[in-house]
């Protein structure tokens, strides 16, 4: 979650030849050392957050596994453990970050009015004179809980454990699953000997004995267990990107590193939507002097695709404030003769909304 902070600005003395003598907010790019007496703040760019939830399967089998065919006529079970991975949901955001090619200082002077600035924590300018709107936040991932490990044999008979071999301990087993199912069946049909009273009881019954099935089977099919996880990746682009390797992945070992060939790689490209003009060259001479008003960013627009080798996965678009260009906005809009609120959109940088109430 972004957090913002408030900074009391005192905005400096300018004259316009067009316009009466007013305070005025004057910015200019940042220089350590130099620029001091001021607040300094950032223009964002965007990061593309890529998102990927990867499942991981773990088959244990159980102690009877090779009976499961000559007593419960369960045919295929593997008597080898295994683990698989797959990926359940590949998603992309945008997050924003500071651009430190963007930034620059507000100056103070005490004979002026004071200022709000809001800043978020990396020093993004989010509004003037307004709180910031609030940000979307992503749902955090949790993990579901893992169900209980139950072992069989608390369901095992004294004849059961006191078998003398493996192969008689299954077909005792086996034999307790078919009585279970029975005593199942006859409670469902209201056939049973001694027949639950009530609704509740009989619903607590038929759990014990699906518990007590489902324990003692796993004996013979052996046991499942599925873990997901979360993983997060960020690439900040500053051009178009081509056939980038984001990661690799391998069904046998999950998320591996770019650089390990037992990985499938998947891909990012990124395009530039060119829906701004390109930016005009900066003079040098201009580049550090002081200018009457608000630095704000024109944002472009990118379009990121994830793909693997065979097919598009995931393709998203999403304004992009290093695709764009950076405009200044009047630094008479914030005068003394008027209260101006300006919002900026905490992600591209743009103006969001500008309000400008002249005193009463």
């Amino acid at each position: 979650m972004k957090v913002w902070r408030r900074i009391v600005c005192v905005l400096p003395l300018y004259l316009f030849s067009l316009l009466p003598l007013a305070a005025q907010t004057s910015s200019t790019f940042y220089q350590p050392g130099v620029t001091t007496e001021g607040a300094v703040y950032f223009l964002p760019m965007t990061s593309i957050k890529v998102t990927i939830q990867i499942e991981k399967t773990t088959y244990t089998p159980g102690d009877f596994c090779k009976y499961a065919d000559r007593y419960l006529r369960i045919k295929d079970i593997s008597p080898n453990p295994s683990t698989s991975y797959r990926i359940t949901t590949i998603r992309q955001e945008p997050i924003a970050v500071a651009d430190t090619t963007k930034r620059y200082a507000v100056k103070f002077d005490a004979k002026t009015a004071a200022t709000n600035v809001s800043l978020s924590d990396e020093g993004i300018l989010l509004a003037i004179n307004a709180d910031p709107r609030a940000q979307k936040v992503s749902p955090q991932f949790v993990a579901a809980p893992r169900a209980t490990s139950i072992n069989p044999r608390q369901f095992m008979s004294e004849e059961i454990l006191a078998a003398g071999s493996t192969a008689k301990m299954a077909e005792l087993t086996a034999q307790d699953i078919y009585e279970i199912r029975e005593s199942r069946n006859l409670l469902v049909r209201g056939q049973a000997d001694n027949m639950p009273k009530d609704g509740e009881q009989l619903r607590l019954m038929l759990n014990q004995l699906d518990l007590q099935d489902r324990t003692l089977t796993s004996l013979f099919v052996g046991t499942t267990v599925k873990d997901t996880t979360e993983h997060t990746l960020m690439i900040t682009p500053v051009k178009p990107v081509i056939q980038h390797i984001l990661f690799r992945f391998s069904q046998k070992l999950g998320l591996v590193d770019q650089d390990n060939l037992a990985g499938v790689p998947y891909y990012i490209n990124i395009e530039n939507l060119m829906t701004v003009p390109e930016p005009e060259p900066v003079d040098p001479k201009k580049k550090n002097k002081q200018i009457a008003g608000i630095y704000v960013n024109i944002p472009g627009k990118l379009r990121s695709t994830i793909s693997d080798a065979n097919q598009t996965l995931l393709t998203t678009e999403m304004p992009a404030g290093q695709f764009g260009n950076v405009e200044l906005l009047s630094g008479a809009l914030f005068n003394k003769r008027y209260t101006t609120h300006l919002w900026l959109n905490p992600i591209s940088g743009a103006v969001e909304k500008l309000e400008a109430e002249q005193p009463q």
